[in-house]
């Protein structure tokens, strides 16, 4: 893979390959039929799991311990043609071993007797219509099909139609036909009468069958949600189905592959206020332009994101009325090149907008067009459609036509660079001005938007603004205070599939590529040879045996007597020849990696007598690392050493990684949460906040909220609007009053890399809370002290694991923190407890409930 898969996507990838390895297995033994789905909301990278798996299927996969289907053959199916090309293009562009040549585009004059193994097939709902040559001679009732004597010709002289091709596969017990449904749920509903009698769907066809050609043995549906998926295939015949591959909402928001923030401008007044939007859209253009190219010199980097527009009209737009916003618009940003305008109307055709052309454009090109600035267009555009540099859009359509509005902003929520920006929420929202709405009628689009659109599932950290305020680094905070907030340990999720052996390949190859440790890769297995060299003394007698399993093939000679028809078994021993030592080699380099499995085998065999042939010396040392796989502790002792060496080493050029581009730094991230157990990671530095001011109250009116002083990002007036709970306001307005008190830092509650976050364990599950407040005072000598203080409410279930993981976090921070308060409000008292005492961490440590430890004798009024 071209990709470093994330956390959420590899769990998928391992379970989708159990799912068809399982049904593979039941089609050949017992030709039974499965399907199952993979769901996962818009922007997860569904098209780059797919390719993980294919890779996996053709070519094997260590990491996941599945060995390739060499019958392998796989139709990709859609009813779009250019959402076809549009995921062919993705497969490409995620594997490094698919070819341009394994991703096969069926097209009319295709004509094979069987699909070849190791190819995906591209077919949409046009190819398999009754019209297209690929069917025609499949229905024996066409009467085009004979001639005026009587018999029966194929067009073309075709051999074989398509449907012939896909039963010959089926057929062939020596493959497996796998069928992928792209928006497995469209095209499943059958047409014809209302009562139900219609003809089934070609989609079904495929599934079920048709005539002779039986159904496709394995259905792999990729679908938004999972009653999409469900309700397609409710009508399957004769199929089991796999459990569901469901991708966790949250770990996807949290990855940082979609935007964080949605903002929504709507007027605050009655009236038609479409060219005063436009403006103020153009404007945001304009302004996300050069934060752009100010970010991308920052980080001296090339390829600077080149936002655009997206103008979205009504359905029968008026062209003149078009050509006046597009005068608008240039009029607003003159430097914008005239040229920069395209359309992906339906007609597909070039449209004329008063004095303006705009040429269309299929919208899987807009992406890498960087010439287009603003593009105008309809409805959603199309499925499967999306554009990461689509940062504005200014919807012209009413307020009754926000499903349109949503679905379109929907394929606007993937990040531009594929990560999150540190600390800076402008280059990490999307903006839509709705001329059309109001703060009332714009609540439906917040409620689709926060639920992921189309998927239906609430996306948390996602948040939906209406008119939000840019807050800005506050001038009045001293640069001690921003240190000492940037010294404070935060922590990081571990993961669920950790492979240490492959985070310390990697993590050596980045060193290396950024000239912090030359020769890294070397080092790194040089460390590792010593811990196989080790286990060669230690586990001596384990790898004897294991070595004469190796070097020996046992086996039965069944004798049969044809009287008495008995049968007697006799045992036999061979010695194991090249193919045998090579498979058992193969299955050791799976358990210690194939690059260690490659290096040690060569440091092995340079250390062979001068008089010994290389080669000897070669099997020799696989011979023996063969034994070494079938040693069942080692594989724990290479991890412990891998793990220890990676950590050292991030540790140790922690300060020269800090220094690096934020695009070098996230990989480092990446591979630091690569790791078995929660980590330490550096909080970044925000730069760019944006905060909602005003509330909306029951009654439907707003009124704006609280603002404070000292907060590390304000507004132009010095003050952070806080959107809190009544007693959270009380903690803030409290802890500013304290004597030495200079500066405050609202947590963000999402996942970004400026918010601190504290692992806890619930249900054998790690998680992560964010501690609301963090507080800064100066002492008398000059010293800038932190404080946590997070408002705790006790009556959630995970309330004791959330305080039991910050006093552990307390305990291995000491020192860092001045005061650790968890605050609470028991029986109308509000009380809390400070995590630095060695008191309360051991209480908070033996509790059987949260509201004992609050009772108890270490937690203490807090005084307001």
């Amino acid at each position: 893979m071209k990709f470093t898969l994330k956390d959420y996507q590899d769990e998928a990838v391992k379970e989708v390959l159990d799912r068809l390895k399982k049904a593979r297995k039941r089609w050949h033994e017992d030709r039974d039929k499965h399907a199952f789905s993979l769901t996962a909301t818009t922007g997860a990278g569904k098209t780059v799991m797919a390719a993980a798996v294919f890779e996996s299927l053709f070519y094997g996969n260590d990491d996941f311990d599945f060995e390739a289907d060499p019958g392998a053959v796989v139709i990709w199916f859609s009813d779009d043609p250019s959402l076809n090309e549009q995921s062919r293009w993705r497969l490409q562009e995620a594997s490094d071993k698919l070819t341009i040549s394994d991703l096969v585009s069926v097209g009319n004059s295709f004509a094979g007797e069987k699909f070849q193994p190791g190819k995906i097939y591209f077919l949409n709902t046009q190819k398999l219509s009754k019209n297209s040559l690929l069917v025609r001679g499949h229905d024996p009732n066409d009467p085009a099909l004979e001639t005026a004597d009587g018999q029966r010709i194929m067009p073309d002289m075709r051999s074989h139609t398509i449907w012939d091709t896909i039963q010959n596969t089926i057929e062939d017990p020596d493959l497996t036909l796998y069928l992928i449904l792209d928006e497995a749920h469209r095209g499943m509903k059958e047409g014809g009468r209302s009562n139900g009698d219609g003809k089934p769907t070609i989609v079904k066809q495929l599934i079920n069958g048709s005539g002779a050609v039986p159904g496709i043995p394995i259905v792999w549906g990729i679908s938004a949600t999972v009653q999409r998926f469900n309700d397609a295939v409710s009508g399957m015949q004769d199929r089991s189905t796999l459990p569901n591959v469901i991708v966790d909402a949250k770990k996807v928001q949290d990855s940082g592959l979609l935007k964080d923030t949605i903002n929504l401008d709507v007027p605050d007044e009655t009236g038609d206020f479409s060219t005063v939007l436009l403006r103020r859209g153009t404007a945001k253009l304009s302004d996300i332009s050069n934060a752009w190219a100010e970010y991308a010199k920052q980080q001296d980097d090339a390829d600077t994101v080149l936002p655009l527009m997206v103008l979205q009209v009504p359905n029968s737009p008026d062209h003149n009325e078009i050509g006046l916003w597009l005068d608008t618009i240039f009029e607003q940003w003159p430097e914008l090149q005239h040229d920069s305008i395209a359309n992906v109307f339906g007609e597909h055709k070039t449209e004329t907008f008063g004095r303006h052309t705009a040429p269309y454009i299929a919208p899987e090109r807009v992406q890498e067009s960087d010439w287009v600035r603003i593009l105008i267009a309809k409805d959603a555009i199309s499925t499967g459609w999306d554009c990461p540099r689509a940062e504005v859009m200014v919807s012209f359509r009413a307020a009754t036509d926000k499903t349109h509005i949503t679905q379109l902003l929907g394929r606007m929520v993937r990040t531009p660079l594929a990560r999150r920006i540190p600390g800076n929420d402008r280059l990490n929202a999307v903006d839509c001005l709705l001329p059309h709405f109001d703060k009332k009628s714009v609540e439906a689009v917040v409620t689709a938007l926060m639920s992921g659109g189309e998927a239906g599932e609430e996306l948390p950290g996602r948040r939906v603004l209406i008119n939000p305020r840019e807050m800005k680094p506050n001038p009045a905070i001293s640069e001690d205070v921003w240190q000492k907030l940037l010294s404070l340990p935060s922590q990081t999720l571990p993961k669920r599939q950790a492979r240490p052996v492959k985070r310390l390949t990697a993590l050596a190859h980045e060193l290396a590529v950024d000239g912090l440790l030359a020769d890294a890769g070397k080092k790194a297995h040089a460390e590792l040879h010593k811990v196989l060299d080790g286990a060669q003394v230690r586990y001596a007698e384990e790898i004897r045996k294991a070595r004469d399993s190796v070097m020996t093939v046992e086996g039965k000679t069944v004798k049969a007597d044809v009287e008495t028809k008995e049968m007697t078994f006799d045992d036999f021993v061979e010695a194991a020849d090249y193919a045998v030592i090579e498979d058992a080699y193969k299955r050791a380099a799976r358990v210690i990696s194939p690059d260690l499995a490659t290096t040690y085998s060569e440091h092995l065999a340079s250390k062979a007598d001068e008089d010994e042939d290389p080669e000897d010396a070669l099997v020799e040392a696989h011979t023996v690392i063969a034994a070494l796989g079938l040693v069942p502790d080692l594989k724990d002792d290479l991890e412990i050493a891998a793990e220890k060496l990676s950590n050292q080493w991030l540790t140790n050029y922690r300060v020269q990684i800090k220094s690096l581009s934020d695009e070098r730094q996230d990989v480092y991230r990446q591979i630091r949460e690569m790791s078995a157990d929660p980590l330490d990671v550096d909080l970044a530095r925000p730069n760019t906040w944006l905060q909602m001011t005003t509330a909306r109250k029951a009654d439907g009116t707003e009124e704006p909220l609280p603002r404070f002083e000292r907060h590390m990002l304000c507004d132009e007036d010095g003050l952070f609007p806080g959107d809190f709970n009544s007693w959270e306001g009380k903690v803030v307005k409290a802890e500013l009053e304290r004597n030495g008190t200079v500066a405050w830092y609202r947590n963000p509650a999402r996942a970004s890399q400026d918010s601190l976050g504290v692992t806890y364990e619930e249900g054998g599950d790690i998680k992560i809370v964010r501690p609301d407040f963090i507080f800064f005072a100066q002492l008398d000598d000059g010293t800038v002290v932190a404080d946590i203080v997070d408002p705790h409410g006790i009556q959630f279930g995970d309330a004791l694991p959330k305080l039991q993981g910050l006093a552990e976090y307390a305990e291995a921070n000491a020192g860092t923190y001045r005061r650790i308060e968890v605050v609470a409000e028991v029986g109308g008292t509000f009380r809390t407890i400070d995590l630095t005492e060695a008191s309360a961490r051991a209480a908070v440590k033996s509790a059987a409930t949260v509201k004992e430890v609050y009772d108890s004798e270490v937690a203490h009024d807090y005084v307001m």
